[in-house]
């Protein structure tokens, strides 16, 4: 978020301008933020009526919406949490210490706002935290060393993502090929899981895998093949592997209708056969346990 006397620009991670979308969220940086100019960064939750975060899917409908943002605002509030300060009264606080950067937005923001956060000493104190933030319904937390800069575009190796360690074990059914760093290898595995005698797609992913991994999977999937286009290689169903994801969401695109997001494959998964994978069954009841926490939209 950028401010400063005359105007609030929002961004994306991606870099796209969503202050159209969020006039809630201007609304706040233009009454409650002070130390002009400033740029901020954090995150926006979206919530059902009892307050508890809603799947990231529905979050998108919010930042995609550029006509009647006034009325879905009110049906769908945001809780806003910001996390860190890169510009204070114009001066640039990328360089200086994460806990430099959090006393600059503590002030800013006038302690309104702000991620929950803890200075934590021991292994105990963070496993708590942890919890509390996954009981709550949130996807994980962020351990960032109390020194470190600011990182544009990335976190470094100073700043770590923890989630809770959910997966499903998927048969790869079909993989495209590479491109840049990754040519010459099937790289871009098509995911699915049982459904009755067949195998339902629940995503893709090129993430996770080693180059002497991809170098396995290309040779073993060509062993496999069954058709070519040139680009997509499609496959016997023979492969598992486990997959790591952030959220199982709703997904028009494939006929289960579920969808995993940000997949990630764990491990190849050579001692397990296909009959052995996450069934089609398993996976919605998968979907439905997220919302002991989340909240689910109307």
């Amino acid at each position: 978020l950028h401010a400063d006397a005359d105007r609030v620009a929002i961004w994306s991670r991606r870099l796209s301008d969503v202050t159209r979308s969020l006039p809630d969220v201007v609304a706040i940086a233009r009454r409650d933020l002070g130390r002009l100019p400033v740029i901020l960064d954090g995150e926006v939750v979206a919530l059902d009526a009892a307050g508890r975060p809603l799947p990231f899917q529905e979050l998108m409908r919010r930042f995609r919406r550029v006509h009647g943002v006034e009325a879905l605002a009110g049906e769908m509030p945001l809780a806003l949490h910001f996390f860190d300060c890169l510009l204070v009264e114009g001066r640039s606080l990328i360089d200086a210490p994460c806990i430099e950067r959090w006393e600059a937005l503590a002030s800013v923001t006038g302690g309104r706002y702000l991620a929950e956060h803890a200075v934590i000493d021991s292994v105990d104190a963070a496993q708590a935290f942890q919890a509390r933030a996954l009981a709550a319904g949130h996807e994980g937390v962020m351990a960032k060393d109390l020194a470190s800069a600011y990182e544009p575009g990335g976190r470094g190796k100073r700043w770590l993502k923890i989630k809770a360690a959910e997966t499903v074990d998927c048969v790869v059914i079909a993989a495209d090929r590479g491109s840049g760093r990754r040519m010459g290898w099937l790289s871009n595995y098509h995911l699915a899981v049982r459904d009755g005698e067949g195998f339902a797609p629940v995503g893709k992913t090129f993430k996770g895998l080693t180059d002497r991994e991809f170098a396995w999977m290309t040779a073993r999937l060509g062993a496999l093949a069954l058709a070519d286009d040139g680009y997509t290689v499609t496959v016997r169903p023979q492969v598992v592997v486990e997959v790591d994801y952030n959220e199982i969401q709703k997904s028009p695109r494939y006929p289960s209708g579920l969808a995993l997001r940000f997949a990630r494959i764990a491990r190849i998964r050579e001692d397990k056969s296909p009959a052995q994978a996450t069934t089609l069954e398993e996976l919605r009841a998968l979907y439905e346990r997220q919302f002991t926490t989340k909240g689910r939209a109307v």
